[in-house]
């Protein structure tokens, strides 16, 4: 028995990396799964049905069952299409992955506004309109009186909750992406469906130049294998997550950390009047004498559960 026998499954951006190794694993416990991939190179430039396609083989050659989709998840249309596929196809939808994205790297001052754009649309839009979609389809369900475990897992990075210098479009989607998981845990989860994101640092052909000369030797174990990420996926899908909503794991390696929300932070507070300009200048000085500014990297690990 597998641990999501039964289920049925939607994988965005499926066709290689973090997305295969997902439609992959879900689907050696037991799930069946739409593998949707637009074929387009890192840039989102050009199309292909071979990546898709190849995962849809070699799922089937593990005896489970998938199906293709070449659609384009930041179209509202296609991204409709999809779900019914996977209603048509296999009778219901339990899982929606949300996971496609591109890259368009720039300097802010050099950005043009088409690569702004491009990655906002495919990243943001397309975890929305997937989502959107589905979660019609689960109230539907819900409405009916039937049961919905209904599962959402959106894809952040670690550029959204720490930064990155070179990626404010990225970075600024990623971190979209993450307040979308909030909000819509809090909307969704009255029709019994569970949202979470994962910001997962892995060696993919989008963080090539990042992770270059971190390979694993041989016989070793690697932390940026794309398949340490898999597993986080299928726990969250399980029946028994149906507690875990409104969540962003930050992994690196086998090393999962639940990530904070936002908080208030330092209280700089002066009472029931209004501030002097100058004078919360000067108390914001005193407070922070070292200045207050991003620190420039990402922290790679944290706290493990359970420590002081």
């Amino acid at each position: 028995m597998g641990l999501l026998d039964g289920k049925v499954a939607i994988v965005t951006g499926a066709g290689r990396g973090i997305g295969r190794e997902h439609s992959l694993a879900l689907a050696k416990e037991g799930a069946k799964i739409i593998v949707n991939d637009l074929g387009g190179s890192a840039a989102g430039e050009g199309q292909d049905t071979t990546p898709a396609q190849s995962v849809v083989d070699e799922i089937k050659a593990l005896g489970g069952e998938a199906a293709a989709n070449y659609g384009n998840v930041a179209d509202f249309g296609q991204s409709k299409e999809m779900v019914q596929q996977a209603i048509d196809e296999f009778g219901r939808l339990d899982i929606l992955i949300n996971n496609a994205g591109i890259l368009r790297d720039r300097m802010l001052v050099s950005m043009s506004e088409e690569e702004w754009d491009a990655v906002i649309a495919v990243h943001l839009k397309g975890h929305f309109a997937p989502t959107h979609h589905a979660a019609n389809y689960w109230r539907e369900q819900s409405k009916a009186g039937n049961e919905v475990k209904g599962r959402v897992i959106n894809t952040s990075s670690p550029s959204g909750v720490f930064g990155n210098v070179g990626q404010t479009n990225y970075g600024a989607a990623k971190a979209g992406i993450a307040a979308f998981t909030i909000i819509s845990a809090q909307e969704l989860g009255r029709y019994g469906v569970t949202v979470n994101c994962l910001a997962p640092n892995a060696r993919t052909r989008m963080t090539e130049n990042i992770f270059a000369g971190m390979e694993a030797k041989e016989g070793e174990y690697d932390a940026l294998d794309p398949a340490n990420i898999s597993p986080v996926v299928v726990a969250l899908c399980a029946d028994e997550a149906q507690g875990i909503t409104g969540q962003c794991f930050f992994i690196y390696g086998s090393a999962v950390n639940v990530l904070k929300p936002w908080d208030s932070g330092t209280l700089v507070r002066k009472g029931d009047e209004f501030w002097d300009a100058k004078e919360l200048l000067g108390k914001l000085t005193e407070t922070f004498p070292n200045g207050i500014a991003p620190e420039g990297m990402m922290p790679m690990l944290g706290k493990a559960a359970g420590q002081g």
